[in-house]
């Protein structure tokens, strides 16, 4: 079986989209995705499944849409491919200053031209980003309130979201715990 990590798009966002944790593992539930957990009120998910996340991905939106009457754009990353993206971050988190911060984008494809396009006139000598595929890396030097790059972000579209880098780094401890290694009974931490 496979681990996957699934990022929902916009949800629980200035009160809009809502979508309850417990709501969202039932729903995943019922799909037969096994040790379904849910992470903070952001939409981050993970579950272990035999299918490919090319067939998941409709899947799991037209579910959480029939459910809660929400359409979110989930994006899929498999715990391999969290822990490499994690992994490749550009930027340092450890030395990190008072205020700065790492914020990681990903997307449910690799990021056309435009993004860099958008992404550019924000940038700063404050604030930068890099793109690695279907990857997007921040570093915000100052609160991501005052900058112009993370303004930005949303005019990127429904094609990705965006974690912090506490976020990310739980997630891949999350999913590592689900590794039958790790977790040799089987069952949810």
């Amino acid at each position: 079986m496979t681990i996957y990590v699934g990022f929902l798009r916009g949800i629980n966002v200035g009160g809009k989209n809502k979508i309850k944790m417990s709501d969202l593992k039932k729903t995943l539930e019922a799909l037969k995705l096994a040790q379904v957990q849910t992470y903070l009120q952001s939409g981050n998910v993970l579950f272990q499944s035999e299918e490919s996340g090319e067939t998941l991905r409709p899947r799991i939106e037209k579910a959480i849409s029939d459910a809660v009457g929400v359409a979110p754009t989930i994006i899929l990353r498999t715990a391999a491919e969290l822990t490499e993206l994690v992994r490749n971050c550009p930027y340092d988190a450890e030395a990190l200053s008072e205020g700065e911060s790492i914020q990681i984008s990903v997307l449910t494809e690799e990021a056309p031209q435009t993004f860099t396009d958008i992404l550019s006139k924000g940038q700063s000598e404050v604030d930068e980003f890099q793109i690695r595929g279907c990857t997007i890396y921040f570093l915000f030097r100052q609160s991501v309130l005052d900058s112009k790059l993370a303004s930005n972000i949303q005019k990127l579209g429904d094609r990705t979201t965006t974690r912090n880098w506490n976020t990310m780094s739980k997630l891949v401890v999350l999913a590592e715990a689900l590794q039958p290694a790790n977790n040799p009974n089987g069952k949810a931490p």
